[in-house]
């Protein structure tokens, strides 16, 4: 699984005209899952998600943790975290785990963070959606479950 976060002081995500979710302040999540990806996987990226010290403390250092300053969490589903652009112009997908695997894993893993007393907001899995936030410092990282 890859994760993408990035340190938001607002953000939302828009489906079919309508908003799906929105925080005003923590990390937007961009989540992927490959072929196998499993639970374990899953779990990792949230232990390392709620626990990684990004927020700034009273002093300007990145000491904080989510949980620590009690941050929200906006979840989006995103294949093209997969994406293969090594031959050509066009990206392929299929490292990408199928929607049924992808669905089941991106529930879980939302469920999981909630389970650690973080709030989630969600777009819609396989919709197009639109994704509108204020990114912080700024600060993007990027979680891969392949580090671990």
């Amino acid at each position: 699984m890859r994760a993408v976060i990035q340190r938001a002081r607002g953000a939302s995500v828009t489906v079919n005209e309508s908003t799906a979710g929105t925080i005003d302040h923590g990390l937007v999540v961009l989540v992927g899952v490959t072929h196998d990806d499993t639970r374990e996987d899953a779990d990792y990226l949230v232990h390392k998600l709620v626990h990684l010290r990004i927020f700034d403390d009273q002093d300007g250092k990145m000491n904080l943790s989510l949980k620590d300053v009690a941050g929200k969490v906006l979840s989006i589903s995103q294949f093209t975290l997969y994406a293969d652009t090594r031959k050509g112009r066009r990206p392929n997908y299929l490292n990408a785990a199928g929607p049924e695997q992808a669905n089941e894993l991106y529930h879980y893993f939302n469920q999981q963070v909630e389970q650690q007393d973080i709030h989630v907001e969600t777009g819609e899995f396989g919709e197009m959606m639109q994704v509108q936030l204020t990114n912080s410092g700024p600060v993007t990282i990027i979680l891969d479950t392949d580090d671990k």
